[in-house]
């Protein structure tokens, strides 16, 4: 008892760099308003700036556990600096997008059991691929 209430003390760092608006996905692609709320809903979280760290992100070791997710996500694709990637990058994480949406190894199920807002409905799934192809 005595070492998990001592590991709180080890708490995960959420900061941000600075980033303009003028980067992020959606400043840059004229996305529908359907796309836009199910990349948000089911991707933001772990790719992209935008973190919503729910209250149980504050406990440790799990919250160790969700950060090293997030910088994961972030290191493959972060929709905040979008504009920040060359051009060739841009269309290889499209098409990694393309090909994880549909091994449906998006969103993770481990995310989906605490965020089932998250969860990709199959029509909205395909939805998705088609945007992700253009």
């Amino acid at each position: 008892m005595l070492a998990f209430l001592i590991i709180q003390l080890i708490g995960i760092n959420k900061r941000v760099p600075k980033t303009h608006p003028k980067d992020d996905y959606f400043a840059i692609v004229n996305a529908p308003e359907e796309i836009q709320t199910m990349i948000s809903t089911s991707c933001y979280n772990c790719h992209s700036y935008q973190t919503q760290y729910p209250w149980y992100a504050e406990v440790a070791p799990l919250s160790w556990w969700i950060k090293g997710h997030i910088d994961h996500g972030r290191e493959k694709l972060n929709f905040s600096i979008w504009n920040g990637y060359s051009t060739k990058k841009q269309i290889h994480i499209m098409e990694e997008c393309t090909e994880i949406l549909e091994k449906h190894a998006m969103p993770l199920k481990s995310y989906l059991w605490l965020h089932p807002e998250a969860r990709l409905s199959e029509t909205q799934r395909k939805e998705l691929i088609d945007w992700f192809k253009k």
